[in-house]
């Protein structure tokens, strides 16, 4: 049964292992609120995973001590296992897909555990997990319908009403719905006036079809760059808290997350993981009522891949603005192409890659596609840069 006291006893004993993140005013987010953030992107394993993992290995008996605890995950749940496992002195294994990123594996052995890698995906390597249980005696950490896990994850909720005493909403991204669990039932138990809201990624709504339906649904697949909250069925426990303790859950698409991810890096200096920045990307797009407002928003984890970094980070450049990709249909003739390169300049834009092609079937024998990518200011300087092109008599087919 969680309890307040329960949440109390996981911060006495967290207080000595974990990072107090501070919270840090990001102003740039939303103008219409007053932004903060909760940084558990710097943890000491990258992620908040590591409250409710070390609480629950530290009320384990020690007969479940001495035969170690076993867990699956192809993110940060492993190495928050793995760490609090070794600090505590028990052996850990933990299961992973073997299409798991080598980073993550490599982290998590760096971590102190024994690493099992399975053949196939999440699933196949959570069966491996449960079939080595029940052979060996390991105890099984889940992570999140646990709730002395719960517990742990709820010592951030404690932090937030010590750290803002006016803070008016906090948003909370929502996997399998521990973190959002304790969280939101320590700040009901103390002040049930303030709003907390749950954000998940559109490609993967299982706790907002799942309370929308008022029934726990599995989702048949999920697709993400918010890998970490890509959760197909949220927990029995979960969803029976987040029922009855959070406002309101809603979603962001992937373009929303990459350009919080983008902005939090510009403007914080902070990097996050897809699904570490959705609680900015509410934020950020108004998903939440939080105009006017003391609003907190936890950034539950930093762990992401450096090359999927690069990406995520071209994508958040094209949704704000920041880059984009024209199209213009061209006579194939000299001084084209300084002419079009003229105007951008002209408008501020800056030019750092050209594609040409030759006219297809439906087009003039002389004519020919010059694909142009720049950087630019904002979506307004992008329409600019488009009249201008237009009104000097050239065709734009299609504009990224």
């Amino acid at each position: 049964m969680l309890t307040l006291d329960k949440i109390y006893h996981a911060s006495y004993v967290l207080k000595d292992v974990i990072r107090r993140t501070d919270l840090i005013a990001a102003p740039s987010i939303n103008p219409e609120a007053n932004i903060y953030l909760k940084p558990e992107n710097l943890q000491f394993t990258g992620s908040f995973k590591v409250r409710g993992s070390y609480y629950k290995i530290s009320q384990l008996s020690p007969e479940e001590k001495a035969k170690g605890v076993i867990a699956c995950s192809a993110g940060n749940h492993a190495q928050g296992v793995a760490m609090a496992a070794t600090k505590n002195g028990i052996h850990s294994i933990i299961c992973l897909p073997d299409c798991a990123p080598i980073s993550k594996v490599e982290a998590t052995r760096g971590f102190g555990a024994e690493i099992c890698l399975v053949e196939g995906v999440y699933d196949d390597a959570y069966q491996r997990a449960l079939q080595l249980r029940d052979e060996q005696g390991y105890t099984f950490i889940h992570p999140f319908d646990d709730i002395d896990v719960i517990a742990g994850q709820g010592t951030i909720g404690l932090e937030l009403l010590d750290q803002m005493k006016d803070v008016d909403a906090i948003i909370v991204p929502v996997g399998g719905g521990g973190l959002i669990s304790g969280v939101a039932f320590a700040v009901k138990s103390l002040n049930p006036n303030i709003k907390v809201y749950g954000v998940q990624a559109a490609g993967a709504p299982s706790m907002v079809n799942s309370l929308h339906n008022k029934k726990i649904e599995r989702l048949s697949s999920v697709s993400t760059i918010a890998d970490g909250i890509a959760v197909k069925e949220p927990g029995q426990n979960t969803f029976e808290f987040c029922s009855k303790y959070i406002d309101d859950i809603v979603t962001v698409t992937d373009d929303e997350v990459a350009a919080a991810i983008l902005s939090m890096i510009e403007k914080q200096k902070l990097v996050a993981e897809g699904a570490g920045a959705v609680s900015v990307a509410a934020a950020m797009f108004n998903k939440v009522p939080i105009k006017g407002k003391n609003v907190i928003c936890v950034v539950s984890g930093g762990n992401i891949d450096v090359n999927f970094l690069d990406r995520v980070v071209k994508r958040g450049l094209a949704r704000s603005g920041r880059s984009c990709m024209l199209t213009v249909e061209l006579i194939d003739k000299p001084g084209q192409l300084l002419n079009i390169s003229s105007i951008i300049a002209e408008h501020g834009g800056n030019v750092i890659g050209v594609h040409h092609e030759r006219a297809n079937a439906a087009m003039n024998i002389n004519g020919c596609f010059l694909r142009v990518y720049m950087e630019t200011r904002n979506f307004e300087q992008i329409e600019e840069i488009k009249k201008a092109i237009k009104d000097a008599g050239y065709n734009i087919c299609d504009l990224m």
